[in-house]
């Protein structure tokens, strides 16, 4: 690495050097069509059961990394979504909801690539772990306030939980101290390039995701 890349703090590398992955997961067809009241809420439906899969994938994984010198850090139960999940989907599917969930084959490769590093590669996990839950916290707050207007959901109530950080008072001064994780990551620059580089690949992933969704709701033309 050049001279450069040792005093830019890791947290901005990341950021910078996954954007345009980021920007297209963000510019999706279907999270156009659906953050655009397009489609129903079959469609955000679907989108929440995929949601339950990845973080499913990536909070059963978390228990065992906990102690773990280079992804324990970023082990916070504050972050944990799972059980929000859990009670929209229970809203939104009703009771049964489990009967008939099937993952998309591209989100059961998300959640099986998110297992594999949270098994094998700790400095991996942190790479959907940032992509994931520090998304939730900023991009994730517009998906919540268009749910609730556009499908009447109560206002951070059932149906879009999993948007509401209930024990994260301050998003921004939590959102500082999680760069701030990054920035003290126990990683050298090979391994922070490696870790740079799953990112590219949690986001691209994930726009699969919304690829196969946009195909499961195209719009009528």
């Amino acid at each position: 690495m050049d001279a450069t890349a040792t005093v830019t703090p890791f947290s901005t590398l990341i950021r910078t050097a996954s954007h345009e992955q980021h920007t297209e997961a963000e510019t999706s067809t279907f999270m156009s069509d659906l953050l655009g009241g397009r489609l129903g809420v079959d469609a955000y439906t679907r989108y929440t059961e995929q949601l339950w899969f990845v973080y499913r994938a990536l909070e059963e994984g978390a228990e065992a990394l906990r102690e773990d010198p280079v992804a324990g850090p970023f082990i916070q139960p504050e972050l944990m979504r799972s059980a929000e999940l859990e009670r929209d989907l229970a809203h939104l599917r009703g009771a049964d909801w489990r009967e008939g969930l099937e993952p998309l084959p591209a989100t059961a490769a998300y959640a099986a690539r998110v297992a594999e590093c949270a098994r094998t590669w700790p400095a991996g996990y942190i790479a959907h772990h940032y992509t994931r839950y520090l998304g939730d916290l900023s991009g994730g707050q517009i998906i919540r306030d268009k749910a609730e207007k556009t499908w009447g959901f109560e206002r951070k109530g059932d149906g879009v939980r999993f948007y509401v950080f209930e024990q994260i008072t301050n998003p921004a001064a939590f959102k500082r101290g999680y760069r701030e994780l990054l920035d003290a990551v126990n990683a050298d620059d090979l391994e922070k390039q490696r870790i740079i580089e799953e990112c590219k690949r949690a986001f691209a992933l994930n726009t699969a995701v919304f690829h196969e969704l946009g195909e499961a709701f195209p719009l009528s033309a």
